[in-house]
């Protein structure tokens, strides 16, 4: 019995050991292609990440990254993949930031409407995609590809032509600053107590709660409820589940209405924390990122908050390379071989378990 927990211990550690391994041999490559020495790339990043700043930069980075793999693991539970995440935290961002300029509220009140704001348009949006995944069987992949491109279209047209605030001068076109009821108080009071001083750039965004929420609501859902239960069914087997009564084409627009809705939230960490209004300077490809945050960490709530602190402390990190004359870009190139060296060691070990499962039944049996 002991043995078998050993064992099982080991293939547990093997797969992300080896991902790590193989990560960090193909980025030395690629540091080693512009002849500088991979240590000194590493020592580098090390030494600028692990500062106060830049932890807390990682944080900011890693919060909505975090959102958005939520959002993207709940359709990932029902067997879907909504790639379309990117253009449904870009309109609930714009969507809540405008319509949260045009009035004054109790503060909590009124960052909670923003939120739904968000929330609603993200989920409307990809509602589209499940609507017609559900009634037309079109692919959610094709479907959530196209909504992305035209929600990137309809942002930029809405900003220019109807949300934009032309009481500025400002060439960074923009909607209405949010009134200070509106904007997610940030954290940096309460890292004070905890002997933590402030940092030039900014402190801790305050959505970070929001995202450690999120992430324990999404535990509980997926692996404690009836409907995490149903919709994990009719992600294993859409048809056994309608069998069993589970109505999995209900369960599939639910899931990426839902998925659209979580989405929405990812694009407010900075409108509500920093600029405090959406602008050209939006930060892009979150909803991308976050794919391969909710692939390495596995849908798992705790796998994508690691994911997600890994991949923000390489993309702030990273920055640091420049100062050796390395392309900060690297990072990318990391990011991509964490990634693939991960999904293959995982599967590897997978069928491994499975071969060595196989071999204990068969021994079972005979016996």
């Amino acid at each position: 019995m002991k043995k078998f927990k050993l064992s099982t211990v080991l293939l547990a550690l093997a797969a992300p050991f080896a991902a790590a391994v193989v990560s960090i041999i193909i980025s030395s490559l690629a540091v080693l292609a512009t002849h500088k020495s991979p240590l000194d790339a590493y020592k580098t990043m090390w030494d600028f990440g692990t500062t106060s700043s830049s932890l807390m930069q990682m944080l900011n980075t890693a919060t909505p990254y975090y959102i958005a793999a939520i959002a993207i693991a709940i359709t990932f539970r029902a067997g879907l993949f909504n790639i379309g995440v990117e253009g449904q935290l870009r309109l609930g961002a714009l969507f809540g930031a405008y319509i949260g300029a045009m009035f004054v509220l109790p503060p909590v009140l009124h960052i909670l409407i923003i939120m739904v704001v968000a929330m609603t348009i993200g989920g409307l949006w990809a509602s589209i995609a499940g609507y017609l995944k559900v009634k037309r069987g079109v692919s959610e992949v094709i479907s959530t590809i196209m909504l992305n491109s035209l929600a990137g279209g309809l942002s930029s047209y809405l900003l220019a032509n109807r949300f934009m605030d032309r009481t500025t001068n400002s060439n960074n076109m923009s909607t209405k600053t949010l009134p200070t009821s509106g904007q997610f108080p940030g954290l940096m009071p309460l890292l004070n107590k905890l002997g933590i001083k402030d940092q030039p750039g900014g402190g801790v965004y305050g959505m970070l709660i929001i995202a450690i929420i999120l992430g324990v609501a999404f535990w509980f859902v997926v692996n404690r409820t009836r409907f995490g239960f149903e919709l994990r069914a009719t992600g294993a087997n859409p048809i056994a589940a309608r069998v069993s009564g589970v109505n999995s084409k209900r369960m599939t627009f639910i899931a990426l209405a839902a998925s659209g809705a979580v989405a929405g939230l990812a694009g407010l960490p900075a409108v509500l924390g920093d600029t405090h209004a959406f602008n050209m300077g939006f930060r892009t490809g979150i909803g991308f990122s976050a794919i391969a945050v909710a692939l390495l960490g596995r849908n798992n709530a705790v796998g994508m908050a690691i994911s997600a602190l890994l991949f923000g402390f390489l993309e702030v990190s990273s920055r640091a390379l420049e100062l050796i004359d390395i392309a900060p870009e690297t990072y990318v190139i990391m990011q991509g071989s964490i990634l693939l060296s991960s999904v293959i060691a995982y599967e590897v070990v997978r069928r491994y378990k499975i071969t060595l499962q196989s071999k204990e039944l068969a021994k079972a049996v005979e016996a």
